[in-house]
């Protein structure tokens, strides 16, 4: 009988590890009265020892002026993930916190951190989302049995 996956909370710095590590995330704002989720390219701004605690962390991206995220209100979340579906096991990030526009001519902004979107045309408003919280799970199977697929040899 298999064994019920395990849920694990990560660490902040896992957290932190797992946000620096990719470049595409998932938006959400309200946009009376629903949700909405965008994907967006992106890049963790901050400097090495400024990101010890989550009021530190910022999440740069670049949209488009006058779209839905350039006009969303101040609350957002922001979400990265990984998923193994062949296991049944993942991971998620979740970022909450509010978003600003950012002058790119302050401190070489464009030049430090630009997310370096798919699709860049057009995308001249850049934007950070100030963390309040970042929280995070990992989703693991007990038994992991054998490494190696039995489907890559048949």
């Amino acid at each position: 009988m298999d064994e019920a996956p395990e849920v694990d909370e990560l660490t902040y710095e896992e957290c932190l590890e797992l946000l620096r590590a990719d470049s595409v995330g998932r938006i959400a704002v309200v946009v009376e009265p629903y949700p909405l989720v965008f994907p967006v390219n992106f890049r963790v701004v901050g400097f090495d020892d400024a990101l010890a605690a989550p009021g530190r962390l910022w999440i740069a991206i670049r949209t488009r002026p006058g779209n839905t995220i350039d006009r969303a209100p101040m609350f957002v979340s922001f979400e990265v993930d990984g998923i193994d579906r062949h296991h049944h096991a993942g991971w998620s990030v979740l970022v909450t916190g509010t978003m600003h526009r950012v002058d790119t001519a302050a401190a070489e902004f464009d030049e430090r951190f630009d997310p370096e979107p798919w699709v860049a045309e057009g995308r001249d408003r850049w934007l950070v989302i100030h963390a309040s919280t970042v929280t995070g799970r990992r989703v693991r199977d007990r038994d992991v049995g054998w490494a190696f697929s039995t489907h890559a040899y048949l």
